[in-house]
């Protein structure tokens, strides 16, 4: 379970990784579209992140706090991204507001550290 674990984080952690990467290829670009990199990311990182969830149950329980708050976020993320991507361009406000919460999200899960050592 726990080699499960590891691909599966790995999985998560590169939907976000494709997600921002998305983003940020546009950052001078004057229009901002929804390409490729970020809808494939937002939809594995959010499906990695489910299928994640489930195997921590298994193996123990879980900061279900901070899942939950991931949760709203990514799934906000892939709604915005899904709702927007055959547009050919999308407003500055959401592209900054796609951004903050991409980078909201990974440092929740960077710095809401459950493991107090």
């Amino acid at each position: 379970m726990e080699i499960l674990r590891l691909v599966l984080l790995f999985v998560h952690i590169l939907g976000f990784a494709a997600l921002l990467g998305g983003l940020l290829v546009q950052a001078r670009e004057p229009q901002k579209r929804i390409n490729a990199a970020m809808r494939d990311g937002a939809g594995t990182a959010f499906l990695a992140g489910l299928l994640l969830v489930g195997v921590l149950e298994s193996l123990g329980s879980p900061d279900h706090a901070k899942i939950g708050v991931k949760f709203v976020i990514g799934l906000v993320i892939l709604v915005l991204v899904m709702a927007n991507v055959r547009k050919p361009s999308i407003p500055q406000g959401l592209y900054f507001g796609l951004l903050a919460l991409t980078l909201a999200n990974i440092a929740i899960a960077v710095f809401w550290s459950t493991a107090h050592a």
